[in-house]
């Protein structure tokens, strides 16, 4: 089969389009044709290592090379083969999956109680879009935001992958939702049903006021200036940071929950999980689009064979929605 592998941390031009052998399921493990992968902030960090600190911390990270030279998290395909034990799934079933790593190449190994049943009323690239950027957004709005109907909510970074998600997940659950972007992005974010800020004219953090949530994707704003949007009682949810890939996304976690040990509002870091948990929130999404109550963005979709310019698109920050890449 053919795989995007990387032998060495660097730029987009260090993932090579090889032949490498396909996997064999084991047992409890599901033999996944991909049809579709998408990119996220996930895979280039660990293209190219960074931050540096993190090679030295475990994970996926090695300290000189990938500890796992298939890269890829996001998988949306066809059972090909089972292996001994699966009984929920069998060849032709439509699947999609968070996983860690794999998902750069035509074929990949997954746990079958990491696997859900792809959502019936979205393509394998629709599909694709959804398993880390809908999964962090359900984590961030359904646990750590906790939105429920009556309540305020305001996503800032409302435009990209995450966000796009968590505007319609907050929506979904009967918030009032207003969602930070740029002006170029306004038409989008209103379209999911979200009041729009935006941020080259304003600044949010001084015009708005008495939110029970703010979901920050972007990580833009200082600290203290972002509490001010809340009211008493009311939480920060911390997704990520801005696009650096040294300290400042961490930087900027750090001095927000150091903040909400002093002050009555509360702090909450968003992390994603991936294993069970993921697929069984990947099931819980699959009924959202289903229904139509959240659709995937999808900004522009690359071959294959292009899937290094697609990651050098997502690096610039700029993407609308998600990136989405065929596997043929």
């Amino acid at each position: 089969m053919k795989a995007y592998v990387l032998r060495s941390y660097g730029p987009p031009e260090n993932l090579h389009l090889t032949d490498v052998d396909e996997p064999v399921p084991g047992p409890g493990e599901v033999l996944v044709r991909v049809r579709a992968t998408s990119i996220n902030p996930y895979d280039w960090h660990h293209l190219r290592g960074e931050p540096v600190v993190a090679r030295f911390m475990g994970g996926g990270f090695g300290k000189r090379r990938p500890n796992h030279p298939i890269l890829g998290c996001d998988v949306a395909g066809e059972v090909a083969a089972v292996g001994p034990g699966v009984t929920r799934f069998r060849p032709g079933d439509d699947v999609y999956a968070l996983v860690k790593h794999g998902a750069f190449a035509q074929y990949t190994c997954i746990p079958e109680d990491h696997l859900a049943t792809k959502p019936h009323t979205l393509t394998f690239e629709q599909a694709a879009a959804v398993p880390m950027a809908a999964m962090t957004a359900l984590v961030a709005i359904r646990d750590d935001a906790g939105a429920r109907s009556g309540q305020r909510v305001i996503v800032n970074g409302a435009s990209g992958g995450v966000g796009t998600f968590a505007v319609q997940l907050a929506r979904s659950a009967g918030a009032e939702v207003t969602g930070v972007c740029s002006s170029r992005n306004v038409d989008l974010v209103r379209s999911l049903g979200a009041a729009v800020i935006d941020y080259t004219t304003q600044d949010f953090t001084e015009v708005a006021r008495g939110f029970d949530a703010l979901v920050d994707i972007a990580g833009s704003p200082p600290a203290r200036a972002a509490r001010r949007v809340l009211r008493p009682g009311g939480v920060h949810v911390v997704v990520g940071g801005d696009a650096g890939r040294w300290f400042r996304p961490v930087d900027h976690m750090i001095a927000t929950t150091a903040l909400g040990k002093i002050t009555s509002q509360r702090v909450a870091v968003t992390g994603t999980p991936i294993g069970p948990a993921s697929a069984r929130g990947l099931a819980e999404l699959t009924t959202l689009f289903d229904s139509g109550a959240v659709k995937p963005v999808v900004e522009r979709t690359f071959p294959f064979a292009q899937l290094p310019e697609a990651i050098r698109h997502v690096e610039t920050g700029r993407a609308r929605g998600k990136v989405v890449v065929t596997v043929e």
